[in-house]
């Protein structure tokens, strides 16, 4: 597994990162724990080190899960991202968040509890708290570096202004942003302004929640709760739009011998070296679906073939409902 630096300042990470939020039941429907975990080892006897995660996913769920993990893994290999801030009620809903001094420092005592970990690599806010100052929050996790709790600082979904706020007061290793054929939004502000200051990006959403990945189909059913099929990207006419995209980017997969999926996480590792795709793989046999990917390279004629079938902005649909995009400071 190829390693690279994230950021100018951040440790060496894996050149794919992997997304656990799917592992906790309240977002894509079901979940298998046995399933979980097992995909959580053989991720890394493959060699990704960095394993994504929230406080907020299944509640703690989530955390707990791959404390579990981390019984039998080796922790001194891996690098954990953990995203805190948003706040939900007792019957899942959510309710805001909350990115106070006091909060945040709360909120990662409970992280490192649930984890079984003295550290966490890199500690982030989900969203922008826009009651609380960008440079307040950054401050107090660097007050947790500082303590020894928190190796590095992160972003999430926030935009240039925000990004710069930050980075003046503490070196700040990357943002994770939504970036993918369809989500390009980030390419026309955002990543310039991560590679003038030298910070990295973890890239979620490389396959679009699965829209993208080549396995969804228009009667796809969930078992369980499963948010995205509330997405305007899944409904209707825009979801019949954005499957014909998939059915010319599997064209050009075919023609190569390769999955939908593994044409659309190589594109995303093609555009630079300071960005690293989080997969989302919840079974190994999307996992290794995914690992496939890093052996897919795609030359001149094969990113012509791919910007001609998936123009950038050719998706039908935000890639959120109105309410959450209103949270989103990388939107504005």
């Amino acid at each position: 597994m190829q390693q690279l630096r994230l950021g100018n300042t951040g440790p060496m990470v894996s050149r794919l990162g992997l997304g656990c939020m799917g592992m906790s039941p309240d977002f894509y429907g079901d979940a298998d724990r046995a399933e979980s975990l097992a995909t959580l080892a053989a991720a890394v006897e493959a060699g990704i080190t960095l394993l994504d995660t929230g406080d907020f996913y299944g509640m703690g769920h989530n955390e707990m899960l791959i404390g579990e993990a981390l019984r039998t893994l080796p922790r001194d290999r891996l690098q954990i991202s953990v995203k805190f801030g948003a706040q939900r009620g007792p019957d899942g809903a959510w309710i805001g968040y909350d990115a106070r001094p006091a909060a945040l420092k709360t909120a990662l005592a409970y992280t490192l509890k649930r984890l079984g970990t003295d550290h966490i690599d890199i500690y982030r806010p989900a969203r922008l708290d826009p009651a609380v100052p960008i440079e307040e929050t950054v401050g107090a996790i660097a007050e947790l570096v500082q303590a020894g709790y928190v190796r590095h600082i992160g972003l999430s979904e926030v935009g240039a202004e925000t990004i710069r706020r930050a980075a003046a007061v503490h070196p700040i290793v990357d943002l994770q942003i939504e970036y993918s054929l369809i989500s390009r939004g980030p390419e026309r502000e955002i990543l310039p302004t991560l590679r003038e200051l030298g910070i990295g990006m973890t890239a979620y959403g490389v396959l679009s929640r699965g829209l993208i990945s080549g396995h969804w189909s228009k009667d796809q059913q969930a078992k369980g709760p499963d948010w995205r099929l509330a997405g305007p990207r899944f409904q209707g006419a825009n979801l019949d739009h954005n499957l014909a995209l998939v059915e010319a980017l599997r064209t050009i997969a075919e023609a190569r011998g390769v999955s939908v999926a593994q044409v659309a996480i190589a594109w995303v590792a093609a555009q630079g070296d300071d960005i690293v795709p989080l997969v989302g793989a919840r079974r190994r046999d999307r996992l290794t679906e995914s690992l496939g990917a890093l052996k897919v390279v795609l030359g001149t004629d094969d990113l012509a073939a791919i910007a001609a079938a998936v123009p950038a902005d050719a998706a039908a649909g935000d890639r959120y409902p109105t309410a959450m995009l209103a949270h989103l400071d990388s939107e504005r």
